[in-house]
């Protein structure tokens, strides 16, 4: 059981007026729906139909180390991810609009200031495993 996780999910998960949460002021989150540069990130750009696309996002979610999707549905993803030493755990969320053809992704630690870059390296990570199956651009 992941160290830090005793202290439950954050309320802040989900959807508000269908965009992700705001990262908050400190430099632990990243979130495509962001406009302040420093926690913006760019959103999954689907290479192939994003509804198609979505079912092959979803297990590359899944393959991402010491991961695992505690909700998901025809558009909205939640995932888990604990750190390699101390467990510490961060919410990796996905959100499909098929409308737009883009997937918004927001990746947050749980507890602490900074991330050392993890939340963005995950993200990057996610999309360069889509890239390399041409599931996005």
């Amino acid at each position: 059981m992941p160290l830090l996780s005793l202290r439950g999910r954050p309320r802040t998960l989900g959807l508000t007026d269908g965009k992700l949460s705001a990262c908050p002021s400190s430099p632990n989150c990243v979130c495509s729906d962001e406009t302040d540069t420093s926690s913006a990130i760019q959103a999954l750009l689907p290479a192939i139909d994003a509804k198609e696309a979505w079912p092959l996002v979803e297990q590359a979610v899944r393959d991402l180390p010491r991961t695992r999707i505690v909700s998901n549905s025809t558009e909205y993803i939640h995932a888990e991810c604990a750190s390699s030493l101390l467990g510490f755990v961060d919410d990796l969320e996905l959100h499909l609009r098929a409308h737009d053809g883009v997937i918004a992704v927001r990746s947050a630690s749980r507890l602490g200031y900074s991330d050392f870059g993890v939340n963005r390296r995950r993200v990057e990570a996610l999309r360069t495993a889509l890239r390399e199956k041409s599931i996005v651009r």
